[in-house]
């Protein structure tokens, strides 16, 4: 599936450009994560960067909404299932990006969304945020060296990195592949580092 891009800004071409915005469909505009998850899109709207999401609601919408915020589009990635899925988090109406890409089930969202960005942002979530992570993190180790960067946003993610790399049969060079951030700042500061 190839998605028509925006423009770029005038200057050197971006090689990562397209960052999928990854994380929980129960978080509210009040809280920290959906905060965190606008302010980092907006600034990398603000910079340059495509921000891509699911479609849905908590960091989801707040990926939409900060790159609004930051003067660029957002791409949303969705699944509309033919009848209601009782643990499925749908589409979010006020999740309103400019460009949606309708997709054949939830699998087929999350590949579709992995396949055509460059970077992922995995913020705080539940099982799906999980399986959205592993399928990013098991794809850019296949494909390694040309992995595509994982962005772990917080600090809490090394303690759970660190009792999988205890219990399960982890490498530590697909640990460092993962890379923790804590600030929007710091996302945007290892992004620009990738494409110096």
């Amino acid at each position: 599936m190839n998605i028509t891009t925006i423009s770029q800004p005038e200057g050197k071409e971006k090689i990562f450009k397209r960052v999928a915005i990854l994380g929980g469909a129960a978080w509210k505009e009040t809280d920290e994560i959906y905060i965190q998850a606008f302010d980092t899109a907006k600034l990398l709207a603000e910079n340059g960067y495509e921000i891509f999401n699911g479609g849905g609601p908590g960091v989801m919408k707040a990926a939409t909404k900060g790159a609004h915020a930051g003067g660029g589009q957002a791409f949303a990635i969705t699944y509309r299932p033919n009848k209601p899925k009782r643990h499925y988090e749908g589409t979010d109406p006020t999740n309103d990006a400019e460009v949606e890409i309708v997709t054949l089930d939830y699998f087929d969202r999350t590949k579709v969304l992995l396949q055509n960005t460059d970077v992922h942002i995995v913020f705080k979530g539940s099982i799906g945020t999980l399986s959205e992570f592993g399928m990013s993190w098991i794809n850019s180790w296949i494909h390694e060296p040309n992995s595509k960067p994982i962005i772990m946003f917080g600090i809490f993610w090394n303690e759970i990195l660190d009792i999988i790399q205890k219990n399960l049969l982890i490498k530590p060079a697909e640990r460092q592949m993962l890379k923790i951030c804590t600030t929007p700042e710091e996302v945007l500061g290892y992004l620009n580092s990738l494409n110096s």
